[in-house]
């Protein structure tokens, strides 16, 4: 009858391995499936700086283009003011 109860918290203490082994399983599996949306957001946040980027150096390059055009018409216009 000794045997009895140490056998019966042998039991338990294999059940509660068991329960916590699964828990962690759940917790890993959970962890995973964070990490893997996490991924596809900086994924999407990369491909927007880069929309930015390029947005940026276009305008840029249209301003400088416009600018460009702009003194030229001032050259022209103080050339033919001085002609007068």
């Amino acid at each position: 009858m000794a045997s009895e109860p140490e056998n019966m918290i042998l039991l338990l203490l294999r059940e509660m391995r068991a329960d916590i082994d699964r828990r962690f399983n759940e917790v890993r599996t959970d962890f995973d499936d964070v990490k893997q949306r996490l991924d596809k957001l900086e994924s999407g946040q990369k491909t927007i700086r880069q929309a930015l980027t390029a947005d940026t150096m276009m305008s840029k390059f249209v301003t400088g283009d416009f600018e460009e055009r702009i003194f030229e018409l001032e050259r022209k216009v103080e050339a033919l003011t001085k002609g007068r």
